[in-house]
């Protein structure tokens, strides 16, 4: 099958599958870990897959606390990824890709479209209203996906779970990992 032929990206049986190490946070005024039904569908999603959960924590909707979390996150080198859930509306608390954009050094621009292109397919025009986003920041990928757990289930199992697996062909962001830090290699 040629790659012009499916709109999926095809797990080769001939790579090795690499687990990542990845941070969840969410962000929320109100959620605990008990009662952090987004959060929770994350985990168990992405542990399934065989990728490491790196840490879930719960951060309050506050620019400084998020900016914060995503940077101890980013420094830790046992860190390869961070999804937060929440915080990606319109609305006056909603935050989170704000505080986003002050610790990336490039946005992946793509995530964000490709994510609401799927959701208009589920929700209609409602999906405008989701400000989800990727990027990258010293090497560490970091998405924010809106706070409900099925489009946490969709950006997991129709985009995230594809782009990191480094058997997706034609190309994945975990073969991309080893050359995050090539712009420093001169610094």
């Amino acid at each position: 099958m040629s790659p012009s032929s499916t709109n999926s990206p095809s797990p080769s049986g001939g790579r090795p599958f690499l687990p990542v190490r990845i941070a969840l946070l969410t962000v929320s005024d109100s959620r605990t870990l008990d009662d952090d039904k987004s959060g929770r569908t994350l985990a168990e999603l992405i542990s399934g897959d065989g990728h490491e959960i790196a840490g879930r924590d719960i951060v309050k909707d506050d620019i400084a606390a998020i900016v914060a979390y995503l940077r101890a996150r980013i420094e830790d080198p046992k860190i390869d990824v961070v999804i937060s859930t929440g915080g990606t509306g319109v609305t006056g608390r909603d935050i989170t890709p704000e505080a986003f954009k002050q610790v990336m050094e490039k946005e992946i621009e793509g995530f964000g479209e490709l994510f609401r292109w799927l959701s208009f397919q589920k929700i209609g025009t409602s999906t405008m209203q989701s400000r989800a986003l990727g990027g990258v920041a010293s090497g560490t990928y970091l998405f924010a996906l809106p706070g409900s757990p099925s489009a946490c289930r969709d950006g997991w199992q129709d985009i995230l779970r594809h782009q990191l697996d480094s058997r997706t062909r034609p190309c994945n962001l975990v073969e991309l990992m080893p050359r995050l830090m090539e712009h420093l290699a001169g610094a």
